[in-house]
């Protein structure tokens, strides 16, 4: 069913929530990188986490998850997992600045190998990634070095927020395709030609079917498993962990999933993305409702 339009008093809240936010972006911008990176981690973490709500949901989710977790670890999360974010977003909005640094970050794993073995044999590739450390670091490292990636994304709520982060987030790489008919249709094209195609795949999807991920129930799309399994593409788990200095990563690049049922696949990459965050709890979007 289509979404109702929104209000005027609605429409109103979305214009000012970005206006407000576009602005803080605009400011930090004008900051060398180095500096409006941890700047807009500390920005997130003070203030617009317990602003949004983002804090309580944090602790929901630690407490559904690690129950037994000590409180002092729990008080640290509630600052570092927002101030990972909040570095997240500022870096999209940097462009070549962002892409110059990630270019140089180191990529591991056995799926590099298998990455140029399918560029050279034009064999279509979907890579998937979670919202994990810089959940786009991993795209801007691989078309650094020519492959040939694409993206798949989901339109923003806010129309005005959603027109400039495309914006921003095509300066890092395209093409990029939005979830809907029309970006579908081009997306197969492209994977029909031999593309490699990113897909950020870790949030709540309501009609989704219900799998695991961290022992708990949780519905998740099929959607990267079912696209690999129709077009014969591999299916390749990568993520960009976070250094410690909070400016660089390390890109791994994983072998790929083995083929089974969609709903198989689609388990595996739950575990994977599972097994990657138990290492590195803080990186991790815990803001998002991802148990429901």
């Amino acid at each position: 069913m289509a979404r109702p339009d929104p209000t005027f008093l609605q429409k109103a809240s979305l214009w000012l929530q970005n206006l407000v936010l576009q602005g803080l972006i605009r400011s930090l911008l004008l900051l060398p990188y180095a500096w409006r990176v941890p700047l807009c981690g500390w920005i997130f973490a003070r203030v617009i986490a317990p602003l949004a709500g983002y804090q309580r949901r944090i602790r929901d989710n630690l407490a559904l998850i690690f129950p037994e977790m000590p409180e002092a670890e729990r008080r640290r999360l509630l600052r570092a997992v927002p101030d990972n974010v909040g570095r997240t977003v500022i870096e999209l909005y940097s462009g070549a600045e962002f892409v110059a640094r990630v270019a140089k970050a180191p990529i591991e794993g056995p799926g590099l190998a298998v990455l140029e073995e399918a560029r050279a044999s034009g064999r279509p590739v979907v890579l998937v990634t979670g919202h994990f450390g810089n959940y786009d670091a991993s795209r801007a490292a691989l078309i650094a070095r020519g492959f040939p990636v694409g993206g798949l994304y989901r339109p923003m709520t806010n129309p005005w927020f959603n027109a400039h982060y495309v914006a921003a987030i095509s300066r890092i790489g395209t093409p990029l395709f939005a979830r809907g008919r029309q970006g579908m249709a081009e997306m197969i094209r492209f994977l029909r030609k031999g593309g490699m195609l990113g897909i950020v795949q870790d949030q709540h999807m309501k009609h989704a079917p219900v799998l695991e991920f961290f022992g708990k129930p949780a519905k998740t799309a099929l959607s990267a498993a079912e696209l690999a399994l129709k077009y014969d593409a591999l299916l390749v788990p990568t993520y960009a962990t976070r250094r410690p200095d909070g400016l660089s990563f390390e890109i791994l690049v994983d072998a790929p999933i083995p083929r089974g049922t969609a709903e198989e696949m689609t388990q595996a990459l739950n575990d994977h993305l599972e097994a990657h965050v138990r290492q590195h709890v803080a990186q991790w979007f815990w803001i998002h409702k991802r148990w429901k």
